[in-house]
């Protein structure tokens, strides 16, 4: 049963990776998309922020439809839906084309990581929660970050298509994974929508999401356009770029790491020190 768990964990560690990894990754080649579909570094930014406004209309909603189907199947699903629409990039010739590429997985975006986090939480005992899903949050920021630095290398050492192929491969084996070794999920007892949506009549819960609102545009506003000002700005050389952008994205994972195990231990002290830490850092 250990093993199981183990397991399960690992490849949906994995599998939201590749959702990130598809979100974040394209960040390091945005220069590179600019440049190939002959668009300013503005257009390209909305490969990004559009990506973003998809996650962000389709998180409170699609979550919700999708809560009473399998979740291996869904989970599928969407792998199967990210797999396709990077693949389709690759062949994008027009810059609108691949827009509609990049917003159409978005809509899918928060049912996958949604089940990640509930079925890491469910499948271990009550008290090893928190680690689980800080096990599940690495492969966040993994995907968030480490993704940039090896699109970033693949495009400066091939072309942008090259890159969008990284993304389809990722997602691709992740869906072979997934099938392969993650049990059937089906859902026992479904909740009803109302149930589900009454959790927004607690304060706490409106606090969380603004506090991540704030926390995630402060670092992300600044990192979507770290490459572009790391080459146009300080003018380092490519190579360079990836190695410092992959730097960030390995402490960040550790990042993840300490603080699942600092919320198993000490979670009010940490989520109160967390906000201040970043303030201190920007001022």
């Amino acid at each position: 049963m250990k093993q199981q768990q183990q397991l399960l964990l690992l490849i949906l560690a994995f599998g939201v990776f590749s959702i990130l990894n598809t979100e974040m990754g394209i960040i390091g080649i945005l220069p590179m998309a600019a440049e190939m579909y002959q668009v300013d570094i503005v257009q390209a930014g909305l490969l990004v922020s559009l990506f973003a406004l998809g996650v962000a209309i389709a998180g409170p909603t699609m979550p919700l439809l999708f809560s009473r189907f399998n979740r291996k199947r869904v989970m599928l699903l969407v792998l199967g839906v990210f797999t396709l629409c990077n693949a389709l990039a690759v062949f994008a010739s027009d810059f609108e084309v691949l827009l509609v590429l990049r917003v159409v997985p978005a809509f899918f975006h928060p049912v996958y990581c949604a089940l990640a986090f509930s079925v890491a939480a469910a499948w271990v005992a009550p008290e090893d929660a928190p680690r689980a899903v800080a096990r599940i949050n690495m492969g966040v920021a993994a995907g968030m970050v480490i993704g940039v630095p090896i699109s970033n290398v693949l495009a400066a050492t091939f072309d942008f298509s090259v890159a969008m192929a990284f993304f389809a491969g990722v997602t691709g084996l992740m869906f072979l994974l997934t099938m392969a070794f993650v049990p059937d999920l089906p859902v026992a007892q479904p909740m009803q929508y109302g149930a589900q949506l009454s959790v927004l009549k607690r304060p706490p819960v409106w606090l969380a999401i603004v506090a991540v609102i704030c926390l995630n545009g402060s670092i992300f506003g600044v990192y979507n356009y770290l490459a572009d000002y790391l080459q146009q700005i300080a003018a380092l050389p490519g190579q360079f770029i990836a190695t410092l952008l992959l730097v960030y994205g390995l402490l960040n994972i550790y990042g993840s790491y300490l603080g699942g195990n600092l919320l198993a231990k000490r979670p009010r002290v940490t989520v109160r020190l967390f906000p201040l830490c970043s303030t201190a850092c920007y001022l």
